[in-house]
């Protein structure tokens, strides 16, 4: 990302549009990290913990290979380009037909992994014996369903993306987490921690139906064309399916990439998977924010624009790769300087205590090291999918996969003898690994597309910029933590952690954007004008 800028051609509908996915994101991802405090309130870094994380996780085949990333590959190009044409009746005909094979394929494969819920526990998780094991079986039959309700649910996702209507579909998740809070308050005090494990389980299923249930008034009046019918040889149906087989193998990739953190995480000591999990919930929130707002809102925008000249291209990425690095660049510094103030605010109650606060902070800093290259490929990934391009995110993901496999076994040998707080470090290992391996990803992404469109990138002048702006903001922080009393007084003991996040986080933020402005970043400044204004 080190190109000169050249200036953004993107209109206010483009930024408005972002804002729409990133709001809608925030609600999902603030109601998310609520559902992360009461689960680690219950069970803390705990077999319980491993169990519902690793059932969570193994049933999410389906929509990792179906869901979201393969149809911004594959259905929303074509459907939107059809919109764009004024052939609204064929796009009517694709949706309903596309929404019929995911149905037959997610309903299949439902079945198939709720009968081999036994073998599949097995085989990825060979470090689970007894009640791990036993529990985990259960979880993973109630799951399964669940994601296929969350494949329709990324399919109503890219119906509304492609009419512009971006907040309701990924605001939806809400009601996903709310479904799962709401099970851990009511039964958290009436049941043991197996019960409730169970119960979560089903909280989660019926989160799930909600979060597709939601989205299909707005579907069907948006889509008066569309036709639920077996249509597999219609025209935009075969270009979709020709579009997804490369990004299924990718996303299968992906997929198999998690399953061995996984697989190798269940061998080292308890805790591992459920630290790992606890990390990526804060990990995914930048990029999520970040990059998939943006690469959501430009992704039917650039399938419409397919055959524009490369100038406007290069321009609508290079504008997104700004927006996504004034945002990213201090997320990045904030996390490695005060994620132990932030782990410990989200998390640290009830079974989950100060050593696991540290052990998981850790963990995050290792993945923390690719976060600015895995938002930015998400970028990279929307410019390929709208030039019906699948198969270069795809060969590229292979690579990415295997490095970071390799990397993170060798790293989780060298450390699995070493702990942190009686937690193996281990986790480490695996977290670093797949940072590394996300630069790889986005150096490659960024030189194959550099070769079609010419050079891309936020610009070095404004990443240093940035750089320095966080680093003001990241001093702030820490000092402000001077500040904060070691005990609190009254009604407020025992929520320490919580005040430290909040004299900190506002102070890095403040610091931030001041500086940021101060050093001239336009985007910067005009966030700061805004919220004047207000």
């Amino acid at each position: 990302m080190d190109a000169q800028p050249t200036e953004p051609q993107a209109d206010g509908a483009d930024t408005r549009a972002a804002g729409l996915v990133a709001g809608g994101i925030l609600l999902s991802r603030i109601t998310g990290l609520v559902r992360e405090r009461v689960f680690a309130h219950y069970f803390g870094v705990s077999a319980y913990a491993d169990v519902f994380r690793i059932g969570l996780r193994m049933p999410n085949v389906l929509q990792n290979l179906l869901g979201e990333g393969t149809l911004s590959a594959s259905f929303i190009p074509v459907y939107a380009e059809l919109l764009h044409k004024g052939r609204r009746e064929e796009a009517g005909r694709v949706a309903g037909a596309v929404f019929a094979l995911l149905f037959a394929v997610a309903g299949a494969l439902t079945i198939i992994g709720i009968a081999a819920a036994p073998i599949i526990v097995t085989v990825f998780t060979p470090g689970f014996e007894d009640l791990r094991y036993r529990l985990a079986v259960r979880v993973v039959r109630i799951i399964f369903p669940m994601t296929g309700t969350l494949v329709l649910s990324a399919w109503a996702l890219g119906v509304l993306n492609s009419h512009r209507r971006f907040f309701i579909s990924y605001v939806a998740p809400v009601l996903w987490s709310a479904a799962m809070i709401a099970t851990l308050l009511y039964f958290g005090g009436r049941m043991d921690l197996d019960d409730l494990t169970i119960a979560l389980a089903w909280g989660a299923f019926a989160g799930g139906v909600l979060q597709f249930a939601v989205q299909l008034p707005f579907v069907l009046r948006l889509e008066p064309n569309l036709k639920i019918r077996w249509a597999p040889r219609l025209e935009g149906v075969r270009t979709a399916i020709r579009n997804a087989g490369p990004a299924i193998a990718g996303r299968g990739v992906v997929q198999l990439s998690a399953y061995v953190d996984m697989f190798l995480a269940t061998i080292l000591a308890e805790g591992a998977v459920a630290a790992l999990g606890y990390a990526q919930t804060i990990y995914m929130l930048p990029i999520s924010l970040f990059g998939i707002s943006v690469a959501a809102a430009e992704l039917p925008e650039l399938a419409r624009g397919r055959d524009q000249a490369v100038g406007a291209l290069r321009a609508r990425v290079d504008a997104g790769l700004r927006r996504i690095a004034v945002f990213v660049v201090p997320s990045v510094i904030g996390i490695l300087t005060l994620g132990d103030v932030i782990v410990g605010a989200l998390y640290e109650t009830g079974e989950f205590g100060a050593g696991e606060t540290l052990f998981v902070y850790v963990v995050l800093a290792g993945y923390t090291i690719g976060l600015m290259a895995s938002t930015a490929t998400r970028l990279f990934s929307s410019a390929f999918f709208a030039l019906h391009d699948t198969r270069t995110p795809a060969k590229i993901a292979i690579v990415r996969v295997v490095l970071a496999g390799g990397v993170g076994a060798g790293a989780m040998l060298w450390l699995r003898n070493y702990s942190l707080g009686g937690y193996p470090l281990g986790a480490v290992g695996l977290s670093t690994a797949a940072g590394l391996a996300a630069w790889v990803e986005w150096a490659l992404l960024r030189r194959k597309l550099r070769g079609l469109i010419g050079e891309i990138g936020a610009g070095a002048g404004l990443l240093a910029r940035l750089g320095v702006a966080a680093i003001a903001g990241a001093a702030a922080g820490r000092a402000s933590l001077s500040l904060v009393p070691a005990t609190a007084p009254g009604f407020l003991a025992g929520y320490e952690p919580v005040i430290e996040a909040a004299v900190a986080v506002p102070a890095f933020g403040v610091v931030y954007f001041g500086a940021a402005h101060l050093l001239r970043v336009d985007e910067a400044s005009r966030a700061v004008r805004a919220l004047l204004r207000r």
